[in-house]
């Protein structure tokens, strides 16, 4: 469960428009990740699933008949069994039902390469899900290169006509996708800096008299909920952009975001479809720019309204379909297994998945990157559909050797100047001090018996593929040998948990330590 600041859920009439100019609501939505029938919690309030955010939407457009549906990114992947196991073709679905216009790609959209990525957008054969006819709308992105072609792998921008005002619509992915993805997703592929790209085209838009320009940016950044103390690669894109940019919708870190920056407003939406933005925006008829420009994101309290029966009866159907992989019984547990981390760094839920990892390959050590533990488990029966949410990937695990020095090497690459990252432990323990400087955090390193690492010594260690490719910026597993490969993380996690007694007790195993 998360907080919020409470924000006026319903708009406040925004000035009636004036005979000159014509208004237009822009509904934005990121990192939805599939969550179809995932309820959360805000507040100690029920919000989401994909049939109550198409209530909202569809209330809202019911207002102004000059509405565009628009998507930041991270639409797929990471998702729960109701989209995932059925390759996200029902998030598509959704999407398509929904009659959204346009939208981008995330980095999540990567995760089984580009030619699946495709497929969901053009169409196209499965051997899991056979024939599938693909995305109803135009997907834009104009920082990836095919680097056979040298062309981007989708239009970088596309212009929408709204009452006869052409409005344009770029395209971005966060230039760090390639290290955030597994390598077989983004091979062949070149991300280039989102500014340059979105100038590029910018030029190329104002060559054909377009003057109200959107971008779909998916790129962090986060605000108060006043637009007090913007941060993130949000900012730095608005600063840096052509000024010709009206409004930029941003997704990625999962964040809220309504805020100006030079002139430009910039909006995010949480995720998981907890909430959407609500941009409306005047052009001119003469000039064909924007005017006015204002913003909402709206947080989809289930309380208070209908959910949408065509949505939900689309979801019951999927439902149907997997119910009986998803609700197998593999064990159960007394207390709740929680991703959330101490102010040491260290999850409950975390250290459990290591110990599975660390037991599955038979290591000494196991390292598990938090990125990668989507869900909590609840105290009571634990399907087989809950572990699949909690670890969605499907991604083989390395067997490998790595020495002492590396291994502390590995640990201090958990912060850069801009983040923590902590890898969640099996194996070992160690102490830090956040007072020291990057790349020197790290103080003594023992074995689980007390002693210390030795620096010279080898030691096995288990990680899935992401981390041993390097993936979160760990480049210290790209050193390591004897590179094993293993099971599936999934299956590895199932087993350990049908291993347990049921019900089990689990722990918070205090590995980690923040120096006081």
């Amino acid at each position: 469960m998360s907080d919020r600041p409470e924000t006026k859920q319903k708009k406040t009439k925004p000035p009636a428009p004036s005979q000159r100019y014509i208004p237009i609501q822009l509904l934005g939505i990121n990192d939805l990740h599939g969550q179809l029938n995932v309820t959360r919690k805000v507040n100690g309030k029920p919000v989401g699933r994909a049939d109550y955010l198409a209530a909202y939407l569809k209330q809202r457009a019911a207002e102004n008949k000059n509405t565009l549906l628009v998507q930041a990114g991270d639409m797929v992947g990471a998702s729960p069994p109701v989209s995932a196991l059925l390759q996200d073709e029902p998030t598509i679905e959704f999407l398509n039902r929904m009659g959204f216009d346009i939208g981008t790609v995330g980095n999540h959209e990567f995760d089984e390469g580009v030619n699946e990525l495709l497929r969901l957008i053009h169409g196209g054969t499965h051997p899991k899900t056979g024939n599938f006819a693909g995305s109803k709308f135009p997907w834009v992105v104009a920082n990836v290169i095919n680097k056979e072609t040298g062309k981007t792998i989708l239009p970088p921008y596309q212009v929408m006509k709204v009452n006869g005002m052409p409005i344009g619509f770029i395209g971005v992915v966060t230039t760090e996708t390639p290290t955030i993805v597994v390598p077989s997703g983004v091979a062949g592929l070149q991300f280039t800096d989102e500014v340059e790209a979105i100038n590029k085209n910018v030029a190329e838009l104002k060559k054909q008299g377009v003057k109200a320009i959107v971008v779909l940016a998916h790129n962090p950044g986060t605000s108060g909920p006043n637009g007090e103390n913007p941060t993130g690669q949000l900012v730095d894109i608005a600063n840096r952009v052509d000024d010709e940019v009206d409004v930029i919708f941003g997704g990625h870190n999962h964040a809220y975001m309504n805020a100006t920056i030079d002139n430009k407003l910039i909006v995010q939406a949480y995720s998981y479809g907890t909430a959407f933005s609500d941009v409306d925006i005047e052009i001119d008829p003469k000039t064909k720019d924007i005017v006015t420009k204002r913003a909402e994101i709206v947080t989809t309290f289930q309380e208070g309204i209908d959910p949408d029966p065509e949505i939900k009866q689309m979801i019951e159907g999927y439902e149907s379909k997997i119910e009986p992989i998803v609700n197998r019984v593999v064990g159960s547990t007394t207390e709740p297994l929680t991703a959330k981390q101490n102010e040491n760094g260290e999850s409950v839920l975390g250290d459990f998945i290591a110990d599975a990892q660390k037991q599955a390959l038979g290591t000494q050590m196991a390292f598990m990157n938090p990125g990668g533990i989507r869900a909590d488990f609840d105290s009571g029966d634990i399907t087989w559909g809950e572990v699949y949410t909690v670890q969605p990937f499907n991604n083989d695990m390395v067997k490998m050797e790595m020495t002492g020095q590396q291994i502390r090497n590995l640990l201090n690459q958990q912060w850069t100047d801009s983040k923590m990252t902590m890898l969640q432990i099996s194996g070992l323990t160690y102490t830090w001090d956040s007072a020291k400087p990057v790349g020197q955090r790290v103080g003594s390193i023992k074995h689980a018996d007390g002693t210390e690492l030795d620096p010279n010594a080898s030691y096995t260690v288990a990680a899935n593929v992401f981390l041993s490719g390097g993936g979160d910026g760990f480049t210290e597993f790209t050193r390591a040998t004897n590179k094993e490969i293993g099971p599936v993380d999934l299956d590895v996690l199932v087993n350990y948990i049908q291993a347990q007694p049921k019900p089990f007790t689990y722990n918070i195993q205090n590995r980690i330590q923040k120096v006081k």
